[in-house]
C-alpha cells in the first residue's frame, strides 16, 4: 500500500543530520553524495575538504553513520505505522507518536504490543465476546451491579464459566488497551529510568570470595550508572554470581498511570479500571521498561566499551616506529629455549635458530657464543624481546653480552607480545612464512613489532591485542566494524610503501580491500616492484575509481617524485606548474623551504583548489612523506624491580601504559604484572576521561601506593606528590 510521509519526514536526512552536529547542510550534503558515489572516509577527509568545508574523519563517520541510521529509521517508521493500520489500531496520537520516535529501539517499543504473536490473554477474551464489558469499564459507563451485569455474558456464552471469569476477561481486555497507550508506556519507562539498579550476589556464592565482590551489596541511580561498572554487573549476574534488579517507586507511577486515565472515585466500574492499570503495569508495562532500559544500558555500555578500545587501538597503531634497520627478535622461553630471528630493513626474514637460558652455565655460555655470532654476521641495530614470561629475564641477558661484546649501540628493547601468538597460528603468517613453524613466526612478528608496529599489528584481529575494556561482553559486530574503521584510519594517515607493504597492509588502503590486495602482492611478485604509482593501472581488477582512491595514500620511491609523497596524482600538473613559475624542476621543488615561501598563493586558487587543498600541497611539498607518529623512544625499567614481590609502597618507577579503560590507565613497570593508576590518581587536576591524560604506549613516572602479593595487584599514582 502507498503511505504517506510522516509529519517528521518533512525535513531530508541532510538537513536533519546538519541540525544535530551542527554543521553546514552543504557539506552534509555534499559527504552524503560523495560516499553514495563510492568514495571512503579517509580519502574525502584528506583530497575532498574543499567540497566538505575541511571535516575531520572523526565528522566524517558520524554523518555517514546518522545518515544511514535515519533513512533506516524513516523506513521502518513508514512500516510501523502501515503495521499497525491494517490491523485497525493507528489512532492519531499513535501516528504522532511513530513520526516523534528518534531511535529505532523506540520505535519498536511502541510496536511491541501490536505484533503478530501467540493470542494474549486480551485476545482471548474478545473472541468470547468480551469487549462490550470492557468498554463498560474503560469509559466507566456501567451501571447497576457488575456481577449481574457479567451474568449476561456468561448466559450468552456457555464458554465463560461464570460471572467472575467475564469480569476477569474484560479486564485483560482493559489491561493491554492500557499496555499499548503511548502515554502509559511513557510514564513508566521515564519513571524506571529515575529508579535504581540493584546488585546483590546470589546466596550460594554469599560466602564465597569472587571478583565480583564490589558489588556484592551494590546499588546506584540507573540514570547515573557507569558503563563499566554497568558491564562487570552483567557480567557477574550471567555467570550467575550476581543477582540484578531494577527498581522503581511504584506507588508514584501507579497514581501517574491513573492520573492519565482520569482514575476518580471508588465505584465498582472505577474500581475495576484501577485494577486492570494495576495488572498492565505490574504484567505488561514493567517488564517491557525493564527490557528497554536494559537495552538502553547496554547500548550506552557497548558503545563507550568500543569507544574506549577504539582510542587504545588508534595510539597502540600509532606507537612509534623504531624504523627501518636491522632487528634481532627474540621471543623468550624457558622449557623449549629462546626462539631468535633476524630481519633487515624490509621485514624480510633472514636468520633464525633457538638458545637456552636455563639449562644450567655451559648452556648459558653457549647461548652467549651464539647470541655474539648473530651480532657479528648480521648489522643489527635493535634487538627486540618479547616482554611475556621470562622476558625480563631473556632481556637482562641480551644487555650483558651487547655489554661484554661492546655492541653498546645496538638497542635492546621490551617489545609487547599480545596478540603475537594469534599471528603466528595465522593463515596470513602461514602465507609469509610457509617454510617455518609458529616459534619462528613469533620471533619474526616481535622483531617487525619494534621495526613497523602499524604494519605488523594489522595482520591481527584487533580483539585479540587486549587494549580493551570489557570486548568480550560487547556486540562484535559493532566492535569489529568500529576497530576496521579504525586501523582504516591510522594506515591511511601514515601512507603504506606500495613495493613493500604486505597484503594485510594494503587490504586497509583506501579503496583496496582483501581481494585486491592480493591481486596487487601478486602482480608485485610477478612483474617485479613498481615504477610509479600509475603501474597499479596494470594490476588486474584495479580501475580508475579505485586508483583515484587509493594512490594518494601509497608511496612509490622511483621517476616521479611525487609518488613517494601525499600529494594525490590529480594535482601533479598544479605542482609541475609551481616549480615552473619558480623556475626549478619539481624535484627541486620538494623539500626547498625558500622556493615554497616564494610561491604566490593567489595564482593557484581556483576551481576546486582552494585554500584546504593548496595548504596541504604546500605543507606536503615542505616534508614530504612525513610521518604522522612521534619519534621512538624506549622505556628505563629499573634493574632492582623485576618481579612484583620487589615493588614497595613508595618507589617511582618508570612505565608504559598498556590499557586505558574508563577507571584508570594499566602501566607495565615491568614486573610481569601491570599496575593500575585509578582517574584520580592520573593527575594533579581532576580528570573524568582518562583517555583526556594518558594512552596506550605512552612513558609516564609513577608512585607505587600498595601492593596486593595475595591478588596480584599493583595501585599506582601519577601525581606529582
Amino acid at each position: 500500500m502507498s503511505s504517506a510521509p510522516l509529519p517528521s519526514e518533512g525535513l531530508a536526512v541532510a538537513d536533519l543530520v546538519a541540525r544535530e552536529r551542527r554543521l553546514s547542510a552543504r557539506s552534509v550534503s555534499a559527504v552524503m553524495e560523495l560516499l553514495g558515489g563510492g568514495a571512503t572516509i579517509p580519502f574525502i577527509a584528506r583530497y575532498r575538504k574543499e567540497s566538505t568545508g575541511g571535516l575531520d574523519e572523526v565528522a566524517l563517520r558520524e554523518i555517514a553513520e546518522r545518515s544511514r541510521y535515519l533513512a533506516e529509521l524513516a523506513e521502518r517508521r513508514l512500516a510501523v505505522r502501515d503495521a499497525i493500520a491494517e490491523r485497525g489500531k493507528l489512532t492519531p496520537e499513535l501516528e504522532r507518536a511513530i513520526a516523534e520516535c528518534k531511535t529505532k529501539t523506540e520505535l519498536e517499543e511502541l510496536y511491541a504490543p501490536f505484533k503478530s504473536k501467540r493470542r494474549t490473554r486480551g485476545e482471548i477474551a474478545r473472541e468470547l465476546g468480551l469487549e462490550p464489558l470492557a468498554d463498560l469499564i474503560w469509559n466507566r459507563r456501567g451501571s447497576g451491579d457488575v456481577r449481574a451485569l457479567a451474568r449476561t455474558f456468561v448466559e450468552k456464552n456457555p464458554q465463560i464459566a461464570d460471572p467472575e471469569a467475564a469480569i476477569d476477561g474484560a479486564v485483560d481486555i482493559v489491561s493491554e488497551r492500557v499496555a499499548e497507550d503511548p502515554r502509559a508506556r511513557r510514564s513508566v519507562l521515564e519513571a524506571l529510568r529515575r529508579g535504581v539498579v540493584r546488585a546483590k550476589k546470589a546466596s550460594k556464592h554469599k560466602a564465597a570470595k569472587t571478583k565480583f565482590d564490589d558489588y556484592a551489596d551494590h546499588a546506584e541511580p540507573i540514570s547515573r550508572v557507569a558503563s563499566h561498572r554497568y558491564l562487570a554487573i552483567c557480567r557477574g549476574e550471567r555467570e550467575g554470581i550476581l543477582k540484578v534488579t531494577f527498581e522503581l517507586d511504584q506507588d508514584q507511577v501507579l497514581n501517574e498511570l491513573e492520573r492519565l486515565f482520569g482514575v476518580r472515585g471508588s465505584d465498582a466500574w472505577t474500581e475495576l479500571l484501577r485494577r486492570a492499570i494495576g495488572d498492565a503495569f505490574s504484567r505488561l508495562l514493567l517488564a517491557s521498561a525493564r527490557s528497554r532500559v536494559r537495552s538502553e544500558l547496554t547500548d550506552r555500555a557497548e558503545r563507550d566499551a568500543i569507544g574506549i578500545f577504539a582510542k587504545n587501538l588508534e595510539k597502540l597503531l600509532m606507537a612509534p616506529p623504531y624504523g627501518a634497520n636491522w632487528v634481532l627478535g627474540i621471543d623468550p622461553g624457558q622449557r623449549t629455549g629462546c626462539k631468535w630471528a633476524v630481519v633487515d630493513a624490509t621485514l624480510a626474514l633472514v636468520d633464525h635458530g633457538v638458545f637456552n637460558l636455563v639449562q644450567g652455565a655451559a648452556a648459558e655460555r653457549a647461548a652467549e657464543q651464539a647470541l655474539v655470532q648473530v651480532l657479528e654476521r648480521h648489522p643489527i641495530a635493535a634487538v627486540a624481546v618479547g616482554n611475556g614470561t621470562h622476558g625480563r629475564e631473556t632481556e637482562d641477558f641480551v644487555r650483558a653480552v651487547l655489554k661484554n661484546a661492546k655492541k653498546d649501540r645496538v638497542l635492546c628493547v621490551l617489545v609487547s607480545e599480545a596478540g603475537a601468538s594469534v599471528y603466528s597460528a595465522s593463515e596470513v603468517a602461514r602465507q609469509e612464512l610457509p617454510d617455518h613453524d609458529v616459534t619462528v613466526r613469533g620471533a619474526v612478528s616481535i622483531a617487525r613489532r619494534l621495526i613497523d608496529p602499524l604494519s605488523e599489528l594489522v595482520k591481527v584481529d584487533p580483539k585479540s591485542i587486549g587494549v580493551g575494556q570489557y570486548q568480550h561482553d560487547v556486540a562484535e559486530q559493532l566492535l569489529g566494524e568500529k576497530l576496521g574503521e579504525v586501523v582504516e584510519s591510522c594506515v591511511n594517515k601514515v601512507g603504506v610503501d606500495l613495493n613493500t607493504a604486505s597484503p594485510s597492509l594494503l587490504s586497509y588502503v583506501s579503496g583496496i580491500g582483501p581481494k585486491l590486495a592480493q591481486r596487487i602482492a601478486l602482480h608485485r611478485m610477478q612483474h617485479g616492484k613498481f615504477e610509479s604509482r600509475r603501474d597499479l593501472l596494470e594490476v588486474s581488477g584495479l580501475g580508475a575509481k579505485t586508483y583515484e582512491q587509493a594512490a594518494g595514500f601509497l608511496r612509490v620511491r622511483g621517476k616521479e617524485p611525487l609518488d613517494a609523497s601525499a600529494v594525490h596524482p590529480e594535482r601533479y600538473a598544479l605542482v609541475a606548474q609551481m616549480a615552473r613559475d619558480t623556475a626549478v624542476a619539481v624535484r627541486d621543488l620538494i623539500g626547498n623551504a625558500s622556493a615554497l615561501k616564494s610561491i604566490d598563493r593567489s595564482k593557484y586558487l581556483s576551481g576546486d583548489v582552494g585554500a584546504y587543498t593548496l595548504d596541504d600541497i604546500l605543507a606536503e611539498l615542505e616534508k614530504p612523506g612525513r610521518d604522522p607518529r612521534a619519534a621512538f623512544e624506549a622505556p628505563a625499567f629499573r634493574d632492582d624491580v623485576r618481579s612484583i614481590e620487589q615493588v614497595k609502597p613508595g618507589m617511582v618507577l618508570e612505565g608504559r601504559v598498556t590499557n586505558v579503560v574508563a577507571f584508570g590507565a594499566f602501566v607495565d613497570i615491568g614486573v610481569h604484572q601491570d599496575g593500575l593508576v585509578h582517574v584520580s590518581a592520573l593527575s594533579d587536576r581532576f580528570v573524568k576521561d582518562p583517555n583526556e591524560v594518558v594512552g596506550v604506549g605512552d612513558l609516564i613516572k609513577v608512585r607505587v601506593l600498595s601492593v596486593d602479593l595475595e591478588r596480584k595487584r599493583i595501585s599506582l599514582s601519577a601525581k606529582s606528590r
